[in-house]
């Protein structure tokens, strides 16, 4: 299997990990970005991405011949599609950039190739796939099409690109098998065979799962605010029940799959899907009622001070430890509070530049700040000296 070339479409925070993964497990990959810049630098040998690890598997690929990027596709054996799935206005699932991948490798899929989606995708999509390609040209009764969602955590994609499980669903019980044994050849964790459907909706599930737990955990901090109640002690008392396992607070919920897959669900569902619809509100509201309390303290301590109050905004990416910005609840956050004109510190250790705003020293926006607000737990905001400081933790930062 190893002697067949791979070519992947889309070098993101999936694309490019597994890109790199696949080429030190001995394939010879073929990576695709439309960016020119971004191929620049992986030819280099470098990343335009943070992620632990990656730095490595991507030097040690390129130099060994085995990783090229371009901006165009080129004849392979198995195909991987990689890109994003966002969604419109009004939360409407957009599959644009799968079908632009697909029409992109139409011209080079032959007899026997393997195509893959990997990108998370409204139920359906793979199917969308193979009707783009046919009509294309493809004779698709003489190739495998699959859908293989990605199941990793940001922080340890290529750890978890091994290690975790993974789901296979072909459009046809053949293609499900020959794209297992594909992934079989450098996946440790179980592979798990299906259809196309039910692996798009099994990733899908997953991430609705997170999400609806997630909003129990936001409610109940905005519950316990309005009781007096410190919720961190409150999830720690309730955690002590052997089938409890309440999950984190945060300032809403962010990310390329937990804020956006439930959508695909719901706009599919309709109003079916209540509990996932929900969930997904009661997130986006916790968003709206943090800005609220920061206006509010903001408001309070000019009325007691007589001067305008400097806010640090401690974190602008979606979680912990990483530079991800995709739909991040602490970005949007600062950004509603810059364009309020109220004085805000941008602070973000992970990201060296921002076209948006001037970043700042973490210290340095503690000591210059009236209000420092706690927005994600990045591990260099952990037992900074905050004394005399108004202080707003919406991710118990240090719990």
């Amino acid at each position: 299997m190893r002697n067949k070339t791979i070519c992947v479409v889309g070098l993101g925070y999936i694309g490019l990990p597994t890109a790199a993964l696949l080429s030190n497990r001995g394939y010879k990959v073929h990576g695709v970005e439309i960016i020119q810049s971004t191929v620049d630098t992986i030819n280099h040998g470098k990343i335009h991405i943070v992620e632990p690890g990656l730095d490595t598997f991507v030097r040690s690929a390129v130099n060994s011949g085995r990783l090229e990027a371009d901006t165009l596709p080129k004849e392979s054996d198995i195909f991987i599609i990689a890109v994003p799935t966002p969604f419109y206005e009004g939360f409407v699932p957009n599959i644009d950039f799968v079908i632009d991948a697909t029409k992109s490798i139409a011209p080079y899929v032959k007899a026997g190739n393997i195509v893959i989606l990997e990108s998370t995708s409204p139920v359906g999509t793979t199917e969308k796939v193979a009707e783009v390609l046919e009509q294309n040209g493809v004779d698709i009764s003489s190739i495998y099409i699959a859908h293989c969602p990605e199941r990793v955590l940001p922080g340890q994609i290529m750890q978890e690109l091994v290690a975790n499980d993974r789901i296979v669903g072909g459009i046809t019980p053949e293609a499900t098998k020959v794209t297992a044994a594909f992934y079989k050849t450098f996946v440790d964790g179980e592979v798990l065979q299906t259809d196309a459907k039910t692996a798009e909706m099994a990733k899908l599930t997953e991430n609705s799962f997170r999400d609806t737990n997630i909003a129990f955990a936001n409610e109940l901090s905005i519950l316990c605010d309005k009781f007096g109640i410190d919720v961190w002690e409150l999830i720690a008392l309730a955690n002590r029940h052997p089938r409890v396992n309440i999950l984190r607070p945060g300032a809403g919920v962010g990310g390329h799959c937990i804020a956006v897959d439930p959508w695909f669900i719901v706009h599919k569902g309709g109003k079916d899907a209540k509990m996932i619809r929900t969930a997904r509100e009661v997130n986006m509201y916790k968003t709206e009622w943090v800005i609220e309390k920061i206006k509010n303290a903001a408001l309070t301590y000019e009325k007691e001070h007589g001067s305008e109050a400097k806010i640090a905004c401690m974190g602008l990416a979606f979680k912990p430890n990483i530079d991800d910005l995709r739909e991040s609840p602490a970005l949007y956050i600062t950004r509603r509070l810059v364009s309020e004109n109220l004085d805000v510190l941008a602070v973000e250790p992970n990201i060296h530049k921002s076209d948006e705003f001037t970043l700042v020293d973490f210290e340095q926006a503690v000591n210059e700040a009236d209000i420092v607000v706690f927005l994600v737990s990045h591990k260099e905001f952990g037992n900074l000296n905050t004394e005399y400081k108004i202080v707003l933790d919406f991710c118990g930062v240090n719990k």
